[in-house]
Order: C-alpha cells, then structure tokens, then sequence
C-alpha cells in the first residue's frame, strides 16, 4: 500500500510520511506552490492553507509571443489572482521565458530537427518547474514547495517518486527525468485525490477555476494550429510519401509535421490494389526526406525492444544492473511488463514480453516497480 501525505484536518497524520515533513504539523511552515490558474494548483494551495501552512502563491510566464505579448496567460493570471484573493494568500509571478527558451523550446525544435518526437512537458518539468521555480521559491523562505501535480513523495533517505491513487490523472511519467535531489522537501497535496473530488473541493470552496478545463497542448505554449506554430521555426522540406516497398503513394508537408503510428492527415486516399485499411506512419526517413507508410494492420510498428540513454534513477538505486518492471513508453499506456538491463554507461536495453506499438525514439522509457516510480530515460533505438 503506497503512503501519501495527508493535509486533512490541519496536520499531517502519523500513518502517511513525506521527505521532512513526517510527523510534524505545516502550521508556520512557509509553503511556495506553483499556480497555474487551473483547478489542480488552486486546490493544492487549498489544501495547504487548511493544513495550517504559510502559503504563497507563484505563477510562471514561460512563453512570450515575438511581438512582445505572452501567450494565454494573462487569462489564467486572472485566474489566479481570484483563487489566492479568495483563499487570502498572497502571490506573485515571475518571468522564466529565457530559461524556457533555452532549456526546454531550442531542444524540442532540435529534436524535430533530426526527425524525433520530443516530449516538452517532461523537460519542463525538469529545467523549470524544478529548477528555477525551486530556487525563486527559496528566495522566498520556502521551507517546501507544492505543485498539483497527481504524484506521491514517499518517506525514505531520499525521496522516492510515487503513482497517484488516480491512476488515470497520474503524471509521474512527465516527473521521470528531475533529480532526487529536486524533490526534496517537495509536497504533492493531490496524492491520494481523485480528480472529480478535486473539482468538488473547488466548487465548495467557491474557486474561480472549479470548472475550468484542463489545459492541453504543448507546456505553457498551449493549444495551437501546430503545423502552423512549427512552420514559424523550422522550415518545412515536403516530399515523397512511399509506402513500404517503394511506391510513391503521396506527398508530405514535412517530416516534422509526423509521427510513428498516425494515421490522420497523411492524404492519401483509395489506392487501386491496396487494402481498405488506412494508412499509417511506419518511418521518417530523414536521408531522403521521404515518409513511409503501410496499409495494414499495423505489424510494421511492432517492437520487441529498445535501447535508451543514461537512465535518471529517483531515489536510492536499491535495484541491480538486470530485473524486471513495469515500463511506459507513453504517457497514456498501462505498464508494460520487460526486463531491463542497466549498462556500465547507465544506459539501458530493454526487452518487453508483448510487442509494443509504435515505440519513438524522442520519447522516454519510464520504470516502475511497485507503485513507484524509479525514474526514466530518452528512448534512442528501437528493435524491430
């Protein structure tokens, strides 16, 4: 049974623990959340007010327009300037675009650059939200800092990242690649929540943001026409769409523009000879700027394996070099069952007992093993 803090009744109860906070009361203790002006960080800061912590709020302007104006935030300001005056906190915001620009936005248009598919929320996660953030949050006087994140901090000798009790809101997937060190004296109120109680919770209290929308799209950029917003920093090369023995079969707009497995927009209609099936992406090859596709079933995209970069371990590293866990692959997949052989290098081969679908170098390789979380790594190889 995982253990997750408790900020009900004003205390943390006995029964759950947390890196330096088991056992003793938030009252005092100065808590820095981080505020999105959505329903999940509002009812974070909810919880921590109750529990009898100091709370401050802080909210991150991480993206601006180049004609100066940030992106939707100005609307979730507001959002959040209503929730922290309706919970009688004070907060702040602070500007993080550069470092955003930097560590987060140049690698993702890189990785598309050489045909991969990036994952910005997870380097968010680990070069802002858990950087910059922390340390503002510090200079402050924060003796924590709080997210709404769907995760768990469990108490141990170092922290160790826990599944939420949501299993379908848990995001320990986009948290694989921060450091231990990171997450100490790190809390996550909505551990043991599931999120229709967290919108309950919002809606009794009276917060702005009770109904709000979860957001989507790409972190702090949010949703946007994303052939359009790419084509604005990388210049598209169309070309060649082949399926798998050679025949041209269309045209493509640009091999960033797609992604292993998809099947939409490919425009490619009926073809005499072919199956009925549709279409999908089996390869970008970047040589030759050509798209391949199949028309099928999808066998092309199966895998029995990978190969990742240095793996970033979570906590202690009480696991040998070989064992077998559960890995993700996906954010939106259940673990998959495989056995994982840690390199000299820290690097790691990964064999699964059931093939997996459309596995993308770009992505991460998470592990769990229990209901925790051992960290992850940048798929780089797929075996086919």
């Amino acid at each position: 049974m995982k253990e997750f803090l408790s900020f009900e009744s004003g205390a943390l109860k006995d029964e759950f623990g947390g890196v330096g906070a088991a056992r003793e009361t938030l009252k005092g203790k100065k808590v820095v959340v981080g505020m999105s002006g959505g329903v999940d960080s509002s009812v974070a800061a909810l919880l921590l007010k109750e529990a009898g912590a100091e709370v401050i709020g802080l909210f991150m302007n991480n993206w601006k327009e180049e004609d100066g104006g940030v992106c939707t935030s100005a609307a979730d300001w507001e959002d959040v300037i209503g929730v922290c005056g309706k919970l009688d906190i004070p907060y702040y915001s602070v500007d993080f675009s550069e470092e955003y620009m930097k560590n987060v936005f140049e690698i993702f248009l890189r990785e598309y650059e050489i045909g991969r598919t990036p994952n910005p929320d997870v380097l968010c996660n680990r070069e802002i939200k858990f950087k910059p953030f922390r340390h503002y949050a510090e200079m402050l006087g924060a003796d924590y800092v709080a997210t709404g994140h769907y995760c768990g901090i469990s108490p141990s000798e170092k922290p160790i990242l826990l599944t939420a009790a949501d299993e379908s809101k848990d995001q320990t997937y986009f948290l694989n690649q921060v450091q231990t060190q990171s997450l100490e004296n790190v809390l996550f109120p909505l551990a043991p929540m599931q999120k229709k109680d967290v919108r309950i919770l919002a809606e009794k209290h009276g917060l702005v943001t009770a109904e709000k929308k979860d957001s989507t799209g790409v972190c702090f950029i949010g949703e946007r026409n994303f052939k359009k917003f790419l084509s604005g920093y990388l210049p598209a090369q169309p070309g060649e769409i082949r399926d798998i023995n050679g025949k041209t079969v269309g045209r493509h707009d640009g091999l960033m523009y797609y992604t292993l497995g998809q099947r939409r927009g490919l425009g490619i209609g009926g073809i005499k000879g072919e199956s009925e099936n549709r279409w999908y992406v089996v390869e970008k090859d970047l040589k030759n700027n050509v798209l391949v596709v199949s028309c099928g079933e999808g066998e092309e995209l199966l895998s029995e394996g990978l190969r990742s970069g240095k793996l970033n371990v979570i906590g202690k590293r009480d696991f040998g070099d070989e064992f077998e866990c559960g890995v993700k692959v996906r954010y939106r997949q259940p673990c998959q069952r495989a056995k994982v052989k840690v390199k000299n290098d820290g690097t790691l081969e990964i064999r699964f007992y059931d093939r997996q679908r459309a596995v993308t170098s770009g992505q991460y390789a998470v592990l769990y093993k229990g209901g925790r979380c051992l960290g992850g790594a940048t798929i780089e190889e797929v075996y086919r």
